[in-house]
């Protein structure tokens, strides 16, 4: 198969952030902060790259249950509207009962943790999203649609969605009664009472408006979730919801524990005092870990040495060989921790940033390409000399 097209689509993605930021600096009206936009592209990162291995239950089950079709479809543009149709409908679902059920909270809830908006937020995933939400689309397996156009179709209808994460649009009149745009998405990132749990959709917006869902913005959002991760480290993003609902376990029973596995957010037993509502949002501070100027070049070049090499990985992971295909995960998950500390302001350890630096320079060097390997060790390397001789905060 063809590289993803969400792949093939990250230097537009780049580039449309990078105009982002320049219209901030036109108008004044900042949407980013360094840390913030780190956590959610490192996110992105993680995911896309913990995917290679993902894709092979989540398309694997598709595929498997494409054999027990009960039609076969013949490929045509109405085949790709219908197709295109059930992938939208079926979103709709998948998206809200990750919305409405604690286990499926745990995939989706990283996407939701930023408390900026911006279209570094659309890169912000879950890397075990698909593993939850893939089930909801095998009706279009048993149905008889193609795996291949299958994939493809949900990848574009992924894509749909990057354009919507951002505060520079504002409405956008008739176009609002039937599509997904800026404005209902905004209200999906908000955190308060009335926004929460609104406006599912991927593209169609009609989907809400039928089943009840839909809310139209009003107040500016305060965006973010209930319980703040309040790091820009992609790994404690990751774990920290299963850790905050294993302490909501503690003190119930077997019953008790499954129904609040099954239930939506905020159930709790009535002897516990029942469901717990969002809190109002008055009075809300983002978490933020501001660095010198100093730490913000120390990160950016490291940051752009682990892009290089994720870029790389992604454009050519179609039939690598396997013990550089598992180097190239290890490295960017290591590299992508030992960021995300250094994102956050907090002081990295020595063994994870050698860690990163051996596994960086490893993965060029299988791949054949010694001279990239040899420059980034050293420019790792003068990096780590720096701040670990100069301090943390210099």
């Amino acid at each position: 198969m063809d590289i993803n097209p969400i792949v093939l689509s990250i230097p537009i993605f780049f580039g449309l952030i990078l105009l982002e930021l320049f219209i901030d600096w036109i108008t004044g009206k900042r949407s980013y902060r360094l840390g913030d936009a780190y956590g959610n592209i490192t996110c992105g990162i993680f995911e896309q790259t913990t995917g290679v291995l993902v894709k092979v239950f989540t398309v694997g089950l598709y595929v498997w249950a494409y054999q027990y079709r009960i039609f076969e479809i013949e490929n045509s543009w109405l085949y790709l509207i219908l197709l295109f149709i059930g992938v939208d409908f079926l979103y709709y679902w998948a998206h809200r009962m990750s919305h409405e059920s604690n286990l499926l909270w745990l995939g989706h809830v990283v996407h939701h943790q930023s408390e900026d908006y911006n279209l570094s937020v659309a890169l912000r995933q879950g890397a075990i999203q698909k593993l939850f939400t893939s089930p909801f689309y095998l009706p279009l397996a048993f149905i008889g649609f193609d795996p291949e156009a299958f994939v493809y179709i949900l990848a574009w209808n992924t894509l749909y969605q990057f354009w919507i994460h951002t505060e520079k649009i504002g409405h956008m009149g008739p176009l609002e009664y039937i599509l997904n745009t800026p404005s209902h998405h905004r209200v999906h990132h908000g955190r308060n009472p009335k926004y929460i749990d609104k406006n599912h959709a991927a593209t169609l917006i009609i989907w809400d408006k039928m089943f009840g869902t839909f809310q139209a913005e009003e107040e500016r959002p305060t965006y973010g979730i209930t319980k703040p991760v309040n790091s820009f480290n992609p790994i404690i993003a990751h774990w920290k919801p299963f850790s905050d609902l294993a302490s909501e376990m503690k003190g119930l029973t077997f019953n008790e524990k499954l129904k609040l596995l099954v239930f939506a957010p905020g159930w709790y037993p009535k002897r516990l005092g029942g469901k717990q509502y969002a809190p109002t949002v008055e009075g809300v501070k983002k978490f933020d870990r501001p660095l010198s100027k100093l730490q913000n070049v120390r990160v950016l070049i490291f940051f752009g040495l682990i892009l290089g090499m994720v870029s790389a990985f992604l454009f050519t992971v179609e039939g690598m060989p396997a013990n550089q295909l598992y180097l190239g995960i290890t490295a960017i998950c290591i590299s992508v921790f030992s960021i995300g500390y250094k994102a956050s302001n907090v002081k990295s350890s020595i063994l994870w940033d050698v860690l990163m630096t051996i596994s960086l320079s490893a993965w060029w060097y299988v791949a054949e390409l010694p001279m990239i390997a040899a420059i980034t060790l050293i420019i790792s390397a003068v990096l780590l000399t720096w701040e670990h001789l100069s301090g943390p905060n210099k």
